[in-house]
């Protein structure tokens, strides 16, 4: 990417022009100035780096330091992106010729991010080198909280299978019957286990790379209609339908895979919860540049004040119906973790008695 003249001090003199594609000509003379070096260096870093000019104007940013940064502060005055005192500061004193600082920087919107940041005098400028130890920490966190819900959660089947066995072993040890329920009674809290195991580790994976937005597409259309497939034969056994009303493909800037995972956490929980409605719709169009898709069910609904909630880890509206229908109750948080990494939004409406509705919106891709 090459800096505008327009944008850069007057200390940074260009005599390279751009080539078409808004790269730096090769020099295979050895003529560059140094201040072109410096820029071809910035844009050829694998970090995020900016320079920042006297007056906090951002004269160079390579394309790294915008997907951090999931913004373009190029000829913007830095506070524009980077809202923190103690970063400004340091780049007031390095822009005055003070030595190299680092800055631990928290970021909040759209997603929370942190990064050290190496500020470092540059001639009369600042150079902003970031390293993201957004991962890291997750990593970390993730572990604490791996730990602390699987402690939580598994208590209850483990419990369970205990003394399963432990009757087993003592006043059942020659009753057939009792054994055979009490075995079948174990293999639903093992299923329960595996169940509640896997969705810890697929919410945990996906938070690891919550920062890190996706670049491929997908077609929320296509991905509607395996959903269907997939689930259409459970549907059957519950006596309900699942309708596709799509205004054609609906595609998408995302992880495929992913979304498709959201999509079916959707309509499971749809037919889990709703399916006494005999009919669920999965309905989508665009929709002010994002597409939008809503599974909509004609169930019991959902009382309001357990909406905001619904998203939360382990949060359920009626704990015992949903161990009983197999949920784990990280459906819905899996969806909004997946949804974040997607810059996208869920939104539920529901009533009692009027059944509810569950609508992703993504930026759609072009």
């Amino acid at each position: 990417m090459h800096v505008s003249r327009l944008l850069l001090p007057t200390f940074w003199p260009f005599s390279k022009p751009a080539t078409a594609t808004g790269e730096s000509k090769p020099d295979p003379e050895g003529v560059a100035t140094t201040d072109e070096r410096i820029e071809r260096l910035v844009m050829a870093l694998p970090d995020p780096v900016l320079v920042v000019a006297a007056g906090g104007k951002v004269v160079a940013a390579n394309a790294h330091v915008r997907a951090a940064l999931d913004a373009d502060p190029l000829g913007h005055h830095l506070s524009a992106t980077i809202r923190a005192p103690a970063l400004l500061e340091a780049v007031n004193a390095a822009v005055e010729g003070a030595e190299a600082h680092r800055v631990e920087l928290e970021m909040r919107v759209p997603l929370a991010r942190s990064f050290d940041v190496h500020v470092a005098p540059l001639g009369g400028a600042a150079l902003l080198v970031f390293r993201d130890l957004t991962r890291e920490q997750q990593i970390e966190r993730m572990r604490a909280d791996f730990v602390a819900n699987a402690s939580h959660e598994l208590r209850t089947p483990l419990a369970s299978l205990s003394g399963f066995i432990e009757t087993m072993q003592g006043a059942a040890r020659n009753d057939e019957a009792a054994r055979t329920r009490f075995l079948t009674l174990m293999r639903q809290q093992s299923d329960r286990m595996r169940r509640l195991i896997d969705d810890l580790l697929s919410l945990s994976r996906i938070e690891i790379n919550e920062h890190v937005r996706p670049t491929g597409t997908a077609d929320l259309a296509q991905i509607a209609s395996m959903v269907r497939d997939n689930l259409d034969g459970i549907a059957r056994e519950l006596d309900c339908e699942i309708v596709l009303q799509l205004q054609g493909p609906l595609p998408v800037i995302g992880d495929g895979d992913e979304l498709l995972q959201v999509v079916q956490n959707l309509v499971e929980n749809a037919l889990k919860y709703g399916s006494s409605g005999k009919r669920i719709e999965i309905e989508g169009g665009p929709l002010n540049g994002h597409m939008e898709l809503t599974v909509r069910d004609h169930g019991p609904g959902i009382a309001a004040e357990h909406l905001p909630r619904l998203t939360e880890r382990f949060y359920r509206v009626s704990v015992l119906e949903s161990r009983m229908r197999g949920g784990t109750g990280l459906g819905l948080a899996i969806v909004k973790h997946i949804l974040n990494r997607h810059r996208g939004r869920l939104s539920i409406a529901s009533e009692p008695g009027q059944g509810s509705a569950f609508t992703i919106r993504l930026p759609a891709a072009k």
